[in-house]
């Protein structure tokens, strides 16, 4: 067998390709391997298939420019060449960016970057900025979380210490972008629980429309996940 060579890509998930759900991206890059004429390294057993390992799975209709995924080369192949390979063969919205060879172990991603982006079909409403301050300038924020696992059908998740930074600025016509930085495992913090909170707690604001994307991934000490 030849010697494997553990390697990431980082690629982009955007415009209709938000639809694809996790399982099937990782189908969708195993044949994609194959297509562009890339080794890597296959499962045992009796119904084998190619390799691959998304650090975070991304919810359907979210976008991403800062995906990762890992595999195991099992040829010497130059990793400039890579991306062209895949791109040549993924399809519209899905774009491989970068090939490297893998240094941080997924356990140590610790942090998101998101930019969330709010839709107001009648014009955004004054003191947004004010209304999220308010919620989240304090020591808690403490929310029940529906749970199949607890006896009382609900989990109580302090959602304060699983927002690092936070900031809104106005973007296009009608609309506010709400830049933060979440936790993003260990525990997690998804970004469509703090919108769902705002809403429920100023519904006279709330967006009509929202769209997520993801910017960036953090180890714990603020450098960028490789």
């Amino acid at each position: 067998m030849a010697q494997m060579h553990r390697h990431r890509l980082r690629y982009e998930k955007t415009g209709r390709a938000i639809y694809i759900s996790h399982l099937d991206t990782m189908a969708l890059f195993q044949r994609a391997f194959l297509r562009a004429g890339l080794s890597i390294w296959q499962t045992e057993g009796f119904n084998r298939h190619a390799y691959v390992s998304i650090a975070l799975p991304l919810s359907v209709g979210f976008s991403s420019v800062c995906e990762v995924m890992e595999f195991d080369l099992e040829s010497e192949v130059p990793l400039e060449e890579v991306p062209e390979r895949l791109n040549a063969v993924l399809p519209e919205g899905v774009r491989v960016l970068e090939c490297y060879e893998a240094r941080d172990p997924f356990k140590l991603l610790r942090m998101l970057d998101w930019q969330i982006t709010l839709e107001y079909d009648n014009g955004v409403p004054d003191g947004v900025e004010e209304a999220f301050r308010k919620m989240l300038d304090v020591p808690g924020l403490v929310i029940q979380k529906p749970s199949k696992k607890s006896k009382k059908g609900f989990t109580e998740l302090d959602l304060i210490p699983m927002i690092f930074d936070w900031h809104i600025e106005p973007a296009e016509e009608r609309t506010l972008r709400l830049n933060c930085r979440l936790a993003a495992q260990n525990p997690s913090l998804n970004p469509q629980l703090l919108l769902e909170t705002f809403s429920e707690r100023c519904p006279s604001m709330a967006p009509d429309f929202i769209r997520y994307r993801r910017k960036e991934i953090y180890l714990e000490n603020g450098e960028k996940f490789r």
